[in-house]
């Protein structure tokens, strides 16, 4: 009986197991075609697969920085980082999802490094009572001309595109539940983050 017990959970597992590796694969090449279709500059391919991964960036960054805000603004950075260079994708070097959480990693990192050198000047400022306010303003006003050019951009849209744009990729929202949100239907939003994404692109100078 027993014997029969632990043959018929050994046979689960690796059921269970297979049928993991399937999903898996099945959104590895799901995510690999959007990555070829975003290197054609495809802005509803770029949407889609923020929306398929969003969630899981926003997650990650977050661990590492412990502050939305921070989050936020670097997961947008990670997302320009994939448009620009989807292209440079190599399948032989991993999955889409590895190599995007790659991304998101080195950006939350260098946004942790950015942020303790930002303090460590301010302590030595402090501490050594140095006058180089000029010197100061201008790095600040370096670290902010990214986020800076971002919001400036984003007054360019319509204000339905704005709340679009503005609810997927600041408030990390599906489709369905900014449609709901903004009370339209799915394809109407779709079509708006579309229409954003291209007239941000335009704004913003990617090619």
């Amino acid at each position: 009986m027993n014997a029969a017990g632990s043959a018929g959970g050994d046979d689960a597992c690796p059921a269970d197991n297979r049928r993991l590796v399937d999903v898996r694969a099945d959104e590895a090449a799901d995510l690999r075609m959007l990555l070829q279709r975003i290197a054609s500059a495809d802005t509803e391919a770029f949407a889609d697969f923020y929306d398929r991964t969003g969630s899981r960036v926003y997650g990650l960054i977050l661990r590492i920085l412990r502050d939305p805000g921070y989050t936020e603004e670097t997961a947008q950075e990670v997302y320009i980082q994939v448009w620009k260079s989807a292209a440079t994708f190599d399948p032989r070097r991993g999955s889409p999802l590895s190599w995007l959480m790659m991304l998101a990693h080195r950006r939350a990192v260098d946004r942790v490094r950015s942020e303790q050198s930002h303090t460590d000047r301010e302590f030595v400022y402090e501490t050594t009572n140095r006058t180089d306010e000029f010197d100061e303003v201008t790095e600040e006003v370096s670290r902010r001309a990214e986020r800076e050019a971002v919001l400036d951009c984003m007054q360019t849209l319509t204000d339905i595109q704005r709340q679009s744009v503005t609810l997927a990729y600041y408030g990390g929202r599906t489709y369905r539940e900014v449609a709901a949100e903004l009370g339209v239907a799915v394809p109407t939003v779709k079509s708006r983050i579309r229409d954003g994404l291209v007239r941000l692109r335009g704004c913003l100078g990617v090619r």
